[in-house]
């Protein structure tokens, strides 16, 4: 079944601990954390002492998406701080391979993003080391973006790749995704779907309700 990664950029700061608290007591094992440096995208979001300080009051898998330039720099700190996944974006790193090496190294699975426009031959010599592929389906560096049509497409020749090489690597797709359209997406070969203000806009707990009766 499709897993739901709620992103904590659509999150309510103010109440930042609860609103993860509600989320992991749904079932929910994955927690999205974007980092941005307002450089690789134009935003700026949060960085390590955000999840350090998270990570001491849920059990769920920190799936870390940096965005943000030279992600090499960084990757043993985000490790320490509590990421379990790291994804790093293909168009970020000038020696890709050389960083999923860092991340496995530092006992994190390690995961390539591609912006929407990044061919996915960009990572056909890496996906044998990858853990996950996350498909972007929005520009990033904001939330609330609508989703991409032709990133199902690349959803589905990635999903035909993966399974060619008989790899257990996982899709991962970001931006856009809604109840409208998670359905779509799941039959794509999705297996975790990143969800912002899809989740964390209204009642939390009424909105993966309404989610998972979707996917049943």
């Amino acid at each position: 079944m499709l897993e739901i990664a709620p992103s904590i950029l659509s999150a309510d700061f103010a109440n930042l601990g609860d609103n993860i608290k509600i989320v992991e007591r749904t079932g929910v094992k994955y927690l999205h954390i974007d980092v941005m440096d307002g450089k690789f995208v134009p935003s700026i979001s949060f960085g390590m002492p955000i999840i350090s300080s998270i990570r001491n009051i849920t059990g769920m898998i920190f799936d870390v998406h940096l965005m943000i330039q030279e992600p090499e720099r960084y990757i043993a700190e985000f490790a320490k701080c509590g990421a379990d996944i790291i994804t790093v974006h293909a168009e970020a790193c000038v020696h890709l391979d050389r960083v999923i090496t860092q991340i496995k190294d530092c006992g994190c699975k390690a995961a390539v993003a591609l912006n929407p426009a990044t061919p996915l031959q960009t990572i056909e010599y890496v996906l044998d080391k990858l853990d996950m592929v996350l498909i972007m389906s929005v520009n990033p560096g904001f939330g609330g973006q609508k989703y991409i049509p032709y990133a199902t497409d690349k959803i589905k020749t990635l999903k035909s790749m993966v399974t060619a090489r008989k790899l257990s690597t996982l899709i991962e797709v970001d931006g856009g995704v809604n109840a409208s359209n998670v359905q779509e997406i799941a039959e794509a070969g999705v297996d975790i779907a990143v969800m912002g203000s899809a989740v964390f806009q209204g009642s939390i707990e009424e909105n993966l309700e309404k989610i998972y009766n979707i996917m049943k």
